[in-house]
């Protein structure tokens, strides 16, 4: 556990951009960018829990507007996705750790599909920690998803705040506390719409698979000097 951060985050998210760009860079096809990405993924969310002690991660690894990229480098995603949730690998190297998807995954190939729903079985029951990973995702999707499922459900005509978050996929969980997107982009992209709208935003100039231990950390102390208001005047303020 690292001793220097006072406070962290309970709750992290990262847009894991530039995979693409990275790749391009070194002269190498996109798809080998999605492959050290997906390596990273590995890397970033282990220093989080076990590093850091950070309970939830909150991953935007694949929108609903990536469908519309070439065929060859969505059956590559694919590929990765289908290796990266293999049960008995995820619950190996995620010890503790509760996958919670954000998005309709059902729309994948249905051995990513099988393997998805295997490692959501599997892990159920953890407390620990919970990866949210947004795959087939979209904030503005999961609003709507929200609402038509209160509508199924013949509320009151009012919702309040606290029984739309009931039916977001994160219901159970706090908002997000920190936002890092990586690459330099300076936009949300549709991630998390509702659970971002008090998160601290970070914006390193780093594309996501070169976006080490040492970047994180920065990411954190980046988190640690920020002062969060929540639309309150503060004494020094007033």
């Amino acid at each position: 556990m690292t001793t220097e951060l006072k406070k962290l985050p309970q709750h992290i998210g990262f847009i894991i951009d530039g995979n693409g760009r990275w790749a391009k860079e070194r002269g190498w096809p996109r798809t080998k960018g999605h492959e050290h990405g997906v390596k990273n993924l590995d890397v970033i969310i282990k220093e989080c829990f076990y590093g850091y002690g950070i309970p939830i991660v909150s991953i935007y690894a694949f929108s609903t507007e990536n469908w519309n990229r070439p065929q060859t480098e969505l059956d590559c995603l694919f590929k990765y996705f289908t290796k990266y949730l293999k049960v008995n690998d995820f619950v190996k190297k995620y010890p503790h750790v509760r996958l919670n998807i954000m998005g309709d995954y059902t729309k994948f190939p249905a051995e990513l599909v099988k393997n998805a729903k295997a490692v959501i079985e599997a892990t159920k029951d953890e407390t620990q920690f919970i990866l949210n990973l947004g795959i087939n995702y979209s904030g503005q999707d999961e609003l709507v998803r929200a609402v038509n499922l209160m509508l199924g459900e013949k509320l009151a005509p009012t919702v309040d705040r606290a029984t739309l978050q009931k039916y977001l996929y994160t219901a159970d969980q706090p908002l997000l506390d920190l936002v890092v997107r990586t690459s330099g982009e300076q936009r949300l992209s549709n991630f998390m719409l509702w659970q971002v709208s008090y998160a601290e935003l970070y914006f390193p100039k780093i594309y996501w698979p070169a976006f080490g231990k040492k970047d994180l950390a920065q990411a954190l102390l980046e988190y640690q000097s920020r002062d969060r208001r929540f639309g309150a005047i503060t004494a020094q303020d007033a």
